[in-house]
């Protein structure tokens, strides 16, 4: 128990940090700072992305997708989706380009590029998206919140009372109890954004976007555990302590800023 209470401080310290980090971004750094923490952050998962899928003998052009990764927050913040989506569109360009000028690049290694850069960059930037919505800089304020409750709760159930597995051949550690118990945080936090400036959400949306953000995080986390045991890893890198490395840590936030994004967008706002 001693040991599990050791490893939960670590990982919350690190955690903390990141999100402190984040949150200073979001509040004063302005549509731009926001951007750059992002294209930091994603960059570095980036990176670890492609180590893992080089040890699977892929070989990805890491100076295409970084590029489109770095240049995808900037883009969300100066020209919004559609900024997004004429980086995606150079990216496909330019990784197929790499394909046609390197004989020995074949179209698993262009596929592994552009899905590198998408899976991370572009999802990551929605985070730019929502802080740039009606009321945005609190419902990005909210979501990041929720994420870190929803790891925090299903951290501390899974380890204490979860018996029953979710996916025992990807994530053996990972349970049904763990599961549920960071949906209640997520939606609990999403329920009690309403006492937030700015949060003007139906109590309807607010708990249709708890429960979706619960499961985008799961299938986050989840999806990253499974190319990490197609390719032999414990851990995407060494750079945070209790988490491993960025793409460890932003796995579930990964799916949740997307997902979070488009049902705004569903619930009206703009």
């Amino acid at each position: 128990m001693t040991s599990k209470l050791r490893d939960f401080g670590i990982r919350t310290g690190s955690a903390l940090l990141l999100g402190l980090v984040m949150l200073v971004a979001l509040f004063y750094g302005g549509r731009w700072g926001l951007a750059a923490a992002v294209a930091l952050i994603a960059s570095l998962a980036t990176v670890e992305f492609y180590a893992l899928v080089r040890r699977d003998r892929r070989l990805p052009s890491e100076l295409v997708g970084i590029t489109a990764v770095i240049a995808m927050p900037f883009a969300a913040a100066a020209y919004g989706a559609v900024g997004l989506t004429a980086v995606v569109a150079m990216l496909v360009i330019s990784a197929f380009f790499w394909q046609v000028m390197i004989r020995q690049i074949r179209l698993a290694e262009t596929g592994t590029t552009m899905f590198g850069a998408v899976y991370v960059g572009f999802t990551l930037a929605h985070l730019v998206l929502i802080r740039e919505l009606h009321g945005g800089m609190m419902l990005a304020f909210v979501m990041i919140v929720s994420i870190w409750v929803n790891d925090s709760f299903a951290y501390v159930f899974g380890s204490a009372f979860g018996k029953h597995r979710l996916a025992p051949r990807i994530s053996p550690k990972k349970s049904w109890e763990g599961l549920i118990a960071g949906s209640i945080g997520t939606t609990g936090v999403w329920i009690a954004a309403s006492a937030l400036p700015g949060v003007e959400l139906a109590i309807g949306w607010r708990i249709a976007i708890g429960l979706a953000a619960s499961v985008a995080a799961a299938i986050g986390d989840l999806a990253e555990s499974r190319i990490k045991r197609e390719v032999g890893a414990k851990d995407s890198g060494t750079l945070l302590p209790g988490h491993g490395g960025f793409l460890d840590r932003f796995d579930s936030f990964i799916m949740v800023a997307i997902v979070t994004h488009y049902m705004l967008f569903a619930a009206g706002v703009r």
